[in-house]
């Protein structure tokens, strides 16, 4: 009787192992931006009406990532893309003038527009529109491996003694043999049955 349970004992702790090693994790791994860097929030000059385009198009954002508008005299105003369009704050989602400097957590995904809650200075281009993504799943790069010796004509390298030529299953943490899973419930199976 003592092998089975310390095969029960042994099942216990590596099945979950298995199991978890193949579940994806989700991290949440916040960032801010200070809008438009060094320049803050601010009216563009004649040369710079893209600005805020142009510093959006560098970054990626993601929910719970935040805004961090700095500005002197002007405020930050999220509207719908017809307000942005338009420069129109008559129907804001949210307006922010306190003062000189607004943090916005971005809360849900898709399409967000902010403009200067000054008129003249959103049709000049003090207008941001960014594209928020959802929260994705912690990706882990490959290990680093050396370059492969050049092949020489006629010669074939050999197969890995380590290749499994089984199915896998694949997650963002790991990668799980379906015959190991097999064989190891087959063992449980055999060893609680005897």
């Amino acid at each position: 009787m003592a092998p089975r349970s310390v095969l029960c004992c042994v099942c216990a702790l590596v099945i979950p192992v298995i199991f978890f090693s193949a579940t994806p994790t989700m991290v949440v791994a916040a960032e801010e931006f200070k809008v438009g860097d060094a320049l803050g929030w601010r009216q563009p000059t004649l040369n710079e009406t893209d600005m805020y385009n142009l510093w959006a198009s560098r970054r990626r954002f993601h929910v719970g990532d935040s805004l961090r508008f700095e500005y002197t005299n002007d405020s930050v105003v999220v509207v719908d893309k017809w307000g942005f369009y338009h420069c129109n704050t008559s129907s804001p989602i949210t307006a922010y003038t306190d003062g000189n400097n607004t943090l916005v957590t971005l809360d849900q995904p898709g399409p967000m527009y902010f403009i200067s809650g000054d008129h003249h200075h959103c049709k000049e281009g003090q207008r941001l529109l960014i594209d928020v993504f959802p929260l994705h799943p912690r990706s882990h790069s490959p290990p680093a491996i050396a370059r492969p010796p050049q092949s020489f004509p006629g010669i074939s390298p050999a197969p890995s003694p380590l290749s499994n030529s089984g199915p896998t299953i694949s997650s963002a943490d790991g990668v799980v043999s379906i015959s190991v899973v097999s064989v190891l419930v087959a063992f449980v199976a055999t060893v609680l049955m005897a």
